[in-house]
């Protein structure tokens, strides 16, 4: 998620869409050697979906035929599933949902289907990102000691919903997209040391309740070294614990919207810098190309799969795609990698390349 007035904006000429929506059904399971490392990470961030189908949205394949979302993602080559969480969403078809209990229902869906889960703790009402980073209404009046208390108390709350479904998330987000900061003013990044009390509040009770999910920190531009550099710096000498660095990559959102190829290379050696700098893995939490530049935006995410998987010492972890089902016709998002015709386009066959 990138530049959240954007997307709000282009979100703004929602339709209901009509139709039959697409059947749930267990997946069987991919067969993992768990003796092995684990794959390299090819998914989606698809929180989107339970709007979708309630709105009726029907997806196809590449044959045209109706199809379960999460079958047509398997079979485009992904393994992994990420899915936002808010505190206390609205029911607006856009910026609603992705409540606990939707979070983990699409957590177990995910499961049934042998994807590995991501949860991504937004840690507010709706979106946070570089331009929004809004306390939940409950938690407006708290002081900071009570801050505290509110992230670790509703951080454990929904990894502990997951755990009784079963679900042991790989990997957990603590913010998204937080450069300035979260949980404006008292978490802002010019009050470091508050920021990192909250991002170990959310640490601890990740780890109280699934000690072996990786906590991921998350910053955007991913290509900007300078950026990643000061904020890691500051998380390292305020002790915030974390265990992967997650980056956001979409050059549709640089200055210019300039093509991919003038900072791809910038992103590959940001990669590597982090990975060496802090002795850390990484991973592209987010990434995204125009749904009209179908060839671009394909050979971008092979790009962008290379790079990550030339990081040393295999510290690349992976690369999720922001909302590739969110098809234009249905959210007005022009970054999804789905047609007007209800199928997938070519761009999303990048994640089957090896």
């Amino acid at each position: 998620m990138q530049l959240l007035n954007g997307r709000l904006l282009a979100m703004a000429g929602l339709l209901t869409v009509l139709g039959v929506g697409c059947a749930k059904r267990t997946l069987a399971p991919n067969r993992t050697n768990t003796t092995t490392q684990p794959a390299f990470a090819k998914g989606a961030d698809i929180s989107w979906l339970p709007q979708m189908e309630a709105t009726g949205y029907t997806f196809y394949n590449e044959q045209g035929v109706s199809q379960d979302c999460f079958q047509i993602l398997k079979d485009h080559g992904m393994n992994s599933i990420r899915l936002r969480t808010w505190v206390n969403p609205s029911n607006d078809p856009q910026s609603g949902h992705c409540s606990r209990d939707e979070t983990v229902a699409m957590a177990v869906r995910a499961q049934q289907a042998g994807m590995r889960v991501m949860i991504d703790f937004h840690y507010s009402d709706s979106w946070a990102d570089p331009s929004k980073q809004i306390k939940p209404a409950a938690w407006q009046t708290h002081d900071f000691p009570m801050l505290l208390t509110d992230v670790y108390d509703y951080t454990r709350d929904v990894m502990t919903a997951l755990k009784a479904k079963g679900i042991t998330p790989e990997w957990v987000q603590v913010g998204n997209e937080t450069p300035g900061g979260m949980l404006l003013p008292e978490g802002s990044t010019a009050h470091w040391n508050q920021l990192a009390q909250l991002i170990n509040k959310g640490y601890d009770a990740i780890k109280a309740v699934s000690p072996q999910s990786k906590v991921i920190l998350h910053v955007d531009q991913g290509n900007n070294r300078p950026r990643f550099r000061a904020w890691f710096d500051s998380a390292t000498v305020h002790k915030a614990r974390y265990d992967v660095i997650g980056l956001s990559y979409y050059p549709y959102w640089l200055d210019g919207s300039p093509d991919y190829t003038l900072s791809i290379n910038d992103l590959g050696d940001n990669l590597t810098d982090l990975a060496t700098r802090y002795n850390k893995e990484v991973m592209v939490v987010e990434v995204g190309g125009e749904d009209t530049e179908v060839q671009n935006t394909y050979d971008m995410l092979v790009a962008v799969q290379q790079k990550v998987k030339a990081v040393p010492n295999r510290k690349g972890l992976g690369v999720l795609y922001w909302e590739p089902q969110g098809a234009r016709s249905w959210s007005k998002y022009g970054l999804s990698a789905w047609g007007n015709d209800g199928k997938p386009t070519k761009a999303l066959a990048a994640f089957r390349v090896e």
